[in-house]
């Protein structure tokens, strides 16, 4: 199995105005020992296709997919969403890349009603997943999946499960993303097995999340306060996750992820470093 990892980890949300330019993060994360990247967003590591390509070669890095972040509640975005995907599309293709992953996007619900959505508003979402695949499988010849996210309308099992039901996707199964809800990331997986496509790899800090569950401490607070902790130090058994994956024969992308807390004692550099250090370990 290829483990990569992703730019969120050097905290990388938006292609402009980060800490990290981009040919640091691709230097910092062929450092660690990843031999896998994701994209990031669109327009922080290059668009020319040659370009990226040449520089991913001389640090001996393949370009595994990318996650592209909509605002699936919104129904006027539609003209939006399939022209980025079709951006996105045309330059992973070129590169050999054959994953795209779509989430909803959390920031665009109002304080408090995080992932609310009526019924008309679900039926959208429904109708962009179904568009977004018959675009991107269909002309493109690529995998897409989808990735339940904290504060969007898939979230839930039940949710996840609705959407499974109405729609013909797969998954991004996200471990930390899971759990945050004290969901059991090991029992869904078995029972979703045939609809994962991607894995991304997180870890939930169990003190910070029982504060979040409490109502002691907001979604968004929590990132800060580190409830996505290093893959050795949480609440989710990822060795667990690996023998499942093993057993099974899944031949997806597996990805690291690492958002870091605001007190965090380590750099993006130490951490993805210890994780894979860690995922290795599991390896042998």
């Amino acid at each position: 199995m290829l483990i990569g990892n992703a730019p969120c980890s050097w905290g990388i949300a938006y292609p402009t105005g980060n800490h990290y330019s981009w040919s640091q993060y691709l230097d910092e994360v062929a450092e660690a020992g990843y031999r896998g990247t994701e994209l990031g967003p669109l327009g922080f590591l290059p668009k020319d296709a040659e370009l990226l390509r040449d520089e991913l070669g001389r640090r001996n890095l393949t370009l595994i997919g990318a996650t592209h972040v909509h605002t699936f509640g919104d129904a006027a975005s539609v003209p939006v969403l399939m022209a980025t995907l079709r951006e996105l599309s045309t330059l992973l293709k070129t590169l050999g890349a054959r994953h795209l992953v779509i989430m909803d996007e959390s920031n665009w619900y109002p304080a408090g009603q995080e992932g609310v959505l009526d019924e008309a508003g679900w039926q959208g979402l429904v109708g962009m997943v179904r568009d977004a695949q018959k675009l991107v499988e269909g002309e493109y010849g690529l995998k897409l999946s989808f990735h339940p996210h904290i504060g969007t309308a898939v979230e839930k099992e039940a949710q996840i499960d609705r959407l499974l039901s109405d729609t013909e996707i797969d998954l991004c199964f996200d471990t930390g993303h899971h759990a945050f809800w004290d969901q059991d990331p090991v029992s869904y997986m078995e029972k979703v097995f045939s609809r994962i496509a991607y894995m991304h790899l997180k870890n939930v800090d169990p003190r910070v999340r029982a504060r979040v569950l409490a109502g002691e401490l907001s979604i968004a607070k929590s990132y800060g306060a580190g409830v996505m902790c290093p893959l050795p130090d949480g609440a989710v058994d990822i060795q667990a996750v690996m023998r499942l994956l093993a057993e099974r024969g899944f031949d997806g992308p597996i990805v690291v992820e690492q958002d870091v807390a605001e007190n965090a004692a380590e750099t993006p550099l130490q951490l993805a470093a210890r994780n894979l250090v860690y995922m290795e370990g599991i390896a042998e």
